[in-house]
């Protein structure tokens, strides 16, 4: 039983420096050389942090980019979705009121034109792109509340679409904060 017990005793003493104090100790120090030190990506205006790039965020008035609605309301803490299927009523009920409200606030979209992600959360309810066309869809609604010509703001979608990692990892998307803020500082 000895012979079991000492090297058991071992291995877990070996573990528990390993994983508890040299692992996150090497973590800390790769985070160090990240941007901001590892703390996230953050967006400032003025040398004010307004808000995560990484992080989903709630834009729903009609002067800016819709963001993806989030079932944990925003909450980096909370991250998660909402586990309703495509075939409960609540989830579909849900689905059809943002469907709906988006309606009424861009009138000039069909229904058939509305993409899934302006009215369905992401997996982990922080999702903080959109795809280019889902931003396009918005162009319309955007430019009349702030009286500018579409075609600026078309130019700006253009111009804040992230390719694929490499050119072969995942769609081109777009940061609806970055491209709010963007929006903001055109003349």
């Amino acid at each position: 039983m000895k012979q079991h017990i000492l090297p058991a005793l071992k291995l877990t003493g070996v573990s528990i420096i390993v994983f508890a104090v040299f692992y996150p100790l090497l973590i800390w120090g790769i985070a160090q050389a990240a941007p901001d030190n590892g703390q996230g990506e953050t967006a400032k205006i003025n040398s004010k942090i307004v808000g995560y790039k990484l992080e989903g965020q709630d834009f729903t008035a009609d002067n800016y980019f819709n963001s993806r609605p989030s079932a944990v309301g925003y909450n980096a803490a909370g991250s998660g979705g909402s586990n309703k299927g495509p075939s409960n009523p609540d989830y579909l009920k849900q689905v059809v009121d943002r469907v709906d409200t988006f309606l009424v606030h861009n009138p000039s979209i069909k229904k058939e034109a509305v993409p899934a992600e302006l009215v369905t959360a992401s997996g982990s309810g922080l999702d903080p792109d959109l795809s280019p066309e889902a931003a396009y869809v918005q162009v319309a609604r955007i430019a009349k509340a702030r009286n500018i010509p579409e075609e600026k703001i078309n130019i700006l979608v253009s111009n804040q679409i992230q390719k694929p990692l490499l050119g072969l990892f995942g769609p081109e998307k777009i940061n609806v904060l970055q491209l709010n803020i963007s929006l903001d500082e055109m003349k």
